[in-house]
């Protein structure tokens, strides 16, 4: 079980987006190795204008700063004007991206996960997810069920995002 963390937005976008939520988690090491663990970040669907509006907004402020909705997985370890950062440290993600800017407790396998593969897959669902209410609890099941859904997957930005910290 994980929980969801609230993110902050830009004033432009953020009233017709909702709130913005992000939640880490790690897969099951596959035949003994870990892999790379994840990120995601989701609206709540409470925009001011509701969920469509919110929707095609966050679809707007992705393909602003590069990243394609539906696309392909993009490495951004070596992209030119990358200016989505991810700091790993003390069992904290912090997130920095334009319009969207969050800090989320890690459980140390997460983290360790992170440090070791040097970059963490980081997705943007441009589709609601109204379960996944901030500060609450979330479920194997549910989290599951979200990220694992086609819909999602298919409308998401998918990205690798290297790792940084303080140690260098």
């Amino acid at each position: 079980m994980t929980s969801t963390n609230t993110a902050s937005g830009s004033v432009q976008y953020a009233p017709l987006m909702g709130t913005l939520s992000v939640i880490p988690w790690t897969s099951d090491p596959s035949e003994g190795e870990r892999n790379a663990p994840f990120l995601l970040a989701y609206s709540l669907g409470d925009g001011r204008e509701g969920p469509v509006t919110g929707e095609e907004t966050l679809r707007t402020v992705l393909q602003e700063i590069g990243l394609k909705p539906g696309g392909d997985l993009v490495d951004l370890s070596n992209a030119p004007g990358n200016t989505i950062k991810l700091l790993v440290e003390a069992g904290r993600a912090v997130l920095t991206m334009p319009y969207l800017n969050a800090q989320c407790p890690v459980p140390p396998e997460w983290e360790a996960d992170a440090r070791e593969n040097g970059q963490v897959y980081f997705m943007v669902a441009t589709r609601p997810w109204t379960e996944g209410t901030p500060g609450r609890p979330v479920s194997e099941e549910a989290l599951r069920s979200f990220a694992g859904d086609e819909r999602m997957l298919s409308s998401a930005a998918h990205c690798l995002l290297p790792v940084r910290s303080l140690r260098g």
